[in-house]
C-alpha cells in the first residue's frame, strides 16, 4: 500500500491541508501553482473585485481545458479510424 503523506496546499492565499498518496504530492503541488498563477493573470487582466469570481472563472479555464482535449482525442480517433481502414482497404486490394 502507497505511503500517505500530509501535506498543506496554498490556493487564492488560503491553506487547505490534505492527506495523499506520495504520488500524488507533485501533481498537487503544480496544480496549485498553475491556479495560484492564473488567478494572479486574471486580477492583473480584469477587474475582478471577489476571489470567488476569479477562482470560478479558473475552474472554467481548466474545464474548458479538459473538455477541449477530450474533444480533440474523439476527433483524432475517428481521424486514425478512418486511416486504418483506408489502408486496411489498400492491403485488402494488394493481397487479392
Amino acid at each position: 500500500m502507497e505511503e500517505k503523506l500530509k501535506i498543506k496546499i496554498s490556493i487564492a492565499d488560503r491553506v487547505y491541508p490534505l492527506t495523499v498518496d506520495a504520488s500524488q504530492e507533485e501533481g498537487l503541488r503544480s496544480a496549485s501553482k498553475k491556479i495560484d498563477m492564473m488567478i494572479k493573470q486574471f486580477e492583473e487582466n480584469y477587474a475582478v473585485r471577489d476571489k470567488q469570481d476569479v477562482l470560478a472563472m479558473c475552474a472554467l479555464q481548466f474545464a474548458s481545458q479538459v473538455e477541449q482535449k477530450q474533444i480533440d482525442n474523439a476527433m483524432n480517433g475517428s481521424e486514425t479510424i478512418d486511416r486504418l481502414q483506408k489502408i486496411n482497404a489498400v492491403l485488402d486490394q494488394y493481397l487479392d
